[in-house]
């Protein structure tokens, strides 16, 4: 039988055999064992461990807007576990086994791609400086391999070797880190949290909370009614601070807008992920050839999701230093996402600030790495009212202490408090 073009797209529109749901779009229940506020790629974890690793499934994650609406479908995807500190290095380890084993997990294609990472080297002091991250990384458990110049030009002919400013003297590399769909992270979660009980509730955005003896959480109120909880756990990225105000907390946190960009599409050139190391830019190209890339965060504090164009152009001077090429493709677009800064720049896991809340907070530039440790960790603090092992040293009492985890640089920038 013969289509017409208008035949195939009623097809498309109406046959519900191609266009089943991935998860319920639920309604939600008066009552919950624990609610999860924020429904991007570190609630549904979340959601997806307690149900699986705990046998916790009277769950809800509540979004305010869609699945996927906020930084989960507004980051450059890249995942890796090269961190330098022993608070940091042994949990993004966890999160890169969880991302190599994930599409079997969730019986999901995210489209993992372990393509590899190469952070540039401009200067002797910087090789000894990515030599001891390197060793760092093999004593935690990772790959780790350090470049010379004539290894990284193998691998990317195209950079521009003999910039006066930043001549490229080697790298720092490990094959095993890569990039994934975002969006398709967060379907799988979903998908695999949905079929072990959890209620999904979209466009149900928490606007206050309820307090029970003693001042702790024993629910939430939000724009589709009100909902009692066990437990209440924040994953909201960063909205945190407005929403640990509606409790009367102030915590250790700035939300900043932090950009990323695609060219147009061009045939296969970059190998893996590439990062600047004179200047905040890095750089992956997409299964279609569009150029993906980044760098640092617009310079004030804000809660939306666009940016400035002063920003596009600090962006692109980088890049253009790196690989000069760039300077002939169009730009096709841009997002941003809303990141929230620490100031030692890595991440808060913390129970007991009230009774009955939980939060996750503070992932800076690694949310998206981050997601499936993230999960794992949070849920078993959830479930068992304590920290795991592998986020012990992310607790919120460190910046009172004095031990923070400070990776040199990745927190909220000091220039701008």
């Amino acid at each position: 039988m013969r289509y017409s073009l208008f035949n195939v797209v009623v097809n498309g529109l109406t046959n519900q055999r191609f266009a089943t749901p991935a998860w319920r779009d639920a309604a939600p229940k008066p009552a919950y064992d624990v609610v999860i506020v924020g429904g991007g790629g570190h609630g549904l974890a979340t959601a997806y461990y307690l149900a699986k690793n705990f046998g916790v499934r009277n769950v809800a994650v509540l979004e305010k807007g869609w699945i996927g609406s906020g930084n989960s479908g507004r980051n450059t995807t890249i995942f890796r576990s090269n961190y330098l500190l022993p608070g940091n290095e042994p949990f993004y380890e966890w999160s890169m086994k969880l991302w190599e084993g994930l599409e079997q997990e969730l019986n999901y294609n995210v489209m993992a791609s372990q393509r590899g990472i190469v952070n540039l080297i401009h200067s002797d002091a910087q090789r000894d400086a990515y030599a001891r991250r390197g060793n760092a990384m093999l004593l935690a458990g990772a790959d780790a391999e350090l470049l010379d110049r004539e290894q990284v030009r193998a691998l990317a002919p195209f950079l521009d070797f003999d910039n006066a400013r930043f001549p490229i003297k080697g790298g720092l590399a490990q094959p095993r880190a890569g990039t994934a769909r975002h969006d398709a992270v967060v379907w799988g979660y979903a998908r695999g949290a949905d079929r072990r009980g959890v209620d999904i509730v979209q466009n149900c955005e928490v606007v206050g909370f309820l307090r029970g003896a003693g001042g702790g959480v024993v629910g939430v109120e939000t724009t589709r009614g009100t909902i009692r909880a066990k437990k209440v756990a924040l994953a909201v990225a960063g909205s945190t601070s407005r929403l640990a105000g509606k409790l009367g907390l102030r915590l250790p946190i700035e939300s900043f807008v932090l950009q990323a960009f695609v060219s147009e599409a061009i045939k296969p050139l970059i190998p893996g992920v590439i990062t600047f190391g004179a200047g905040h830019f890095y750089i992956s190209q997409s299964d279609k050839g569009d150029l993906v890339f980044g760098g640092d965060l617009d310079g004030y504090n804000s809660y939306a999701q666009r940016g400035n164009l002063p920003t596009v152009e600090d962006v692109l001077e980088g890049g253009v230093s790196l690989m000069p090429l760039l300077g002939r493709l169009r730009l096709l677009r841009q997002w941003a996402g809303l990141c929230d800064m620490t100031m030692d720049g890595s991440p808060i896991f913390e129970a007991g600030l009230l009774p009955g809340l939980y939060l996750n907070a503070g992932w800076n530039y690694g949310g998206f790495k981050a997601t499936p440790a993230s999960g794992w960790c949070f849920a078993h603090m959830i479930a068992r009212d304590e920290p795991h092992p592998l986020a012990a040293a992310m607790r919120l009492d460190r910046f009172r202490s004095g031990r923070l985890i400070d990776e040199k640089g990745v927190g909220a920038q000091p220039n701008l408090h």
